[in-house]
């Protein structure tokens, strides 16, 4: 098969096209025509070698999270799904490759694809979904009534993000261009301030929540929007020993994420406030949840463009220019 791999760690390396081996099939793994794949940023991250300590991948590697495609053959102990299927999914840690013509998967990983969308929408969806839902759901618990601040609302985490939390009845605060404050409006945000030329610090307070997706200044300032007892929960670091003790990672990496997290940990503490690092899972459940969202309506994908296949590399740089409305996709077939 075809696929798009990384020859070795390198900041804005080129991913190589080549002819690979089809993947080996377990017995609770689904195989997967990919027809679509998402391009995320933690894709040229891993690709940079940013990761490279807590998830060691060994070059040369096929490179992509989010797929959707149809099942061709399911392994002996498969009961969700059958041949035919049309399925989405963010690929699990360690057995990532949807820059590809077709991926093993375990079956724990994978949802039903919502009948309402394209293969190249339904492909835009799960590591941004999942990562709103396992903010927003599982860890901080936002309820009716709530407020939360969701940084960079355009983004694909964002135009997921606000839509999820209005679903759960919060008020949420954005920040964004002018340029895309009708957007991200329209998705349901509350308050839009413009990050150009507004200070969020300045404008918002007493807030539950706080997703925050960007620099080590912007989370700092974070902990002072929150009331006390609120949760500022980062998916851009820096990690906390909380995440470095369910990765298993070796004495000498905790250690060193414990020191890396330590100055924001203080802080968050003399605020009165939590404070926790949240990288994404693969979960086929939580995804089948979120199909039953957007099969009904509530959310919708937003999608900035379409790259064919063959120019992953450009989709790939699109992506790492920040200019991106909503989610970039790759069309495999």
């Amino acid at each position: 098969m075809k696929a798009f791999v990384v020859d070795k760690y390198q900041k804005k390396g080129v991913l190589r096209l080549a002819e690979m081996p089809e993947p080996e099939l377990r017995d609770n793994d689904v195989l997967v025509e990919i027809h679509a794949a998402g391009v995320n940023l933690l894709d040229s991250k891993l690709r940079d070698g940013e990761f490279k300590p807590i998830l060691p991948y060994r070059p040369p590697f096929i490179l992509g999270h989010d797929v959707a495609g149809i099942v061709v053959r399911a392994g002996s102990k498969v009961r969700k799904f059958k041949l035919g299927d049309e399925v989405y999914a963010r690929s699990r840690d360690g057995r990532i490759g949807t820059f590809a013509q077709s991926i093993a998967m375990d079956e724990a990983d994978v949802a039903l694809k919502p009948k309402n969308l394209s293969m190249e929408e339904a492909a835009s969806i799960p590591l941004v979904g999942l990562t709103a839902w396992q903010v927003l759901v599982e860890t901080a618990g936002l309820k009716k009534g709530q407020k939360v601040f969701i940084q960079a609302g355009s983004g694909g985490v964002g135009t997921f993000a606000i839509q999820l939390a209005k679903h759960l009845g919060a008020t949420v605060a954005t920040t964004a261009s002018a340029a895309n404050a009708d957007l991200v409006k329209g998705l349901g945000a509350d308050i839009v301030i413009d990050y150009k030329k507004d200070d969020f610090e300045k404008i918002l307070q007493g807030y539950d929540v706080v997703l925050n997706s960007q620099d080590a200044k912007t989370l700092e300032k974070s902990l002072h929007v929150l009331k006390p007892g609120g949760k500022l929960i980062s998916i851009s670091g820096p990690p906390d020993p909380e995440f470095a003790g369910k990765q298993k990672l070796n004495m000498v990496l905790k250690l060193v994420l414990r020191l890396l997290s330590r100055g924001i940990r203080s802080k968050a503490r003399r605020a009165g406030v939590g404070y926790s690092f949240l990288f994404m899972w693969a979960q086929g459940d939580q995804l089948g949840k979120i199909t039953s969202l957007i099969e009904s309506g509530i959310i919708r994908p937003v999608m900035d463009r379409t790259f064919p296949f063959e120019k992953t590399n450009e989709a790939l740089a699109y992506v790492e220019t920040g200019r991106a409305k909503g989610k970039i996709v790759v069309k495999v077939k």
